[in-house]
């Protein structure tokens, strides 16, 4: 699972009841504009259906949206799925309305980067390149 040959596989996911999705969407778009294979899972997901989804499309990384408050419950949930299905090696990021005392506490739980709002896309595609596409063998 994840890290397999070719460009770098994202999973971009809104999970849980949050409806607004334009910047996952605006996230999506960029990420595919810079040559990688997005998989948009669309909203109102749980965690077991993003999982599932980013082991199924081999993917390298999932990138989760959370603008409902959820988020310390939502990342440890995908966290904790990754583990129990063996998939590990699919690195978490994501962003959206995340308070900044937060952010340590769910990098300690293995969330991988948090962008906060005002984050570019550049800076999240130069991210995903830095951090995923180097595990992948991916040049910049």
């Amino acid at each position: 699972m994840g890290v397999a040959a070719g460009p770098i596989r994202v999973v971009v996911a809104k999970p849980g009841l949050d409806g607004h999705d334009r910047g996952a969407k605006v996230i999506a778009r960029a990420l595919r504009d810079a040559g990688m294979e997005v998989i948009y899972t669309g909203l109102h997901q749980t965690p077991e259906q993003i999982v599932d989804t980013a082991i199924q499309e081999d993917a390298d990384a999932i990138g989760l949206s959370v603008l409902s408050g959820a988020h310390n419950t939502l990342f440890a949930k995908v966290i904790e799925l990754l583990a129990e299905r063996d998939a590990a090696d699919i690195r978490l990021f994501g962003g959206g309305i995340i308070p900044e005392e937060d952010i340590p506490l769910l990098k300690e739980k293995g969330v991988a980067e948090i962008f906060t709002p005002g984050a570019t896309t550049g800076a999240i595609v130069e991210w995903v390149r830095a951090n995923i596409g180097v595990e992948k063998g991916v040049e910049k």
